[in-house]
């Protein structure tokens, strides 16, 4: 026979200390306008999924596209001159 146990050690293993950085919360926060984009491009291409996309979806598609392109690139400029933690290049 066996027992059932309860979760209750792994629902309360999460302590405090457990939360994100500050450092982590920093890198979420320059992370954002790049998960934007990306959300707005599956937004765009999730409208088209049971339909022919028209000429309108097509045009939305590629401008999230764009953005997100163009919110990566800005993201990669930003981090050229930022040197990593640890020594790492």
């Amino acid at each position: 026979m066996r027992h059932i146990v309860t979760v209750q050690d792994a629902v309360t293993a999460f302590e405090s200390w457990m939360e994100p950085t500050d450092a982590e919360l920093d890198a979420i926060d320059r992370e954002m306008p790049v998960i934007l984009a990306d959300v707005d491009l599956l937004d765009a291409q999730i409208m088209t999924l049971d339909r022919v996309p028209t000429e309108f979806d097509e045009r939305r598609i590629r401008r999230a596209r764009r953005r997100a392109l163009a919110a990566r690139v800005a993201q990669l400029n930003q981090t050229a001159g930022v040197s990593l933690p640890g020594g790492a290049a």
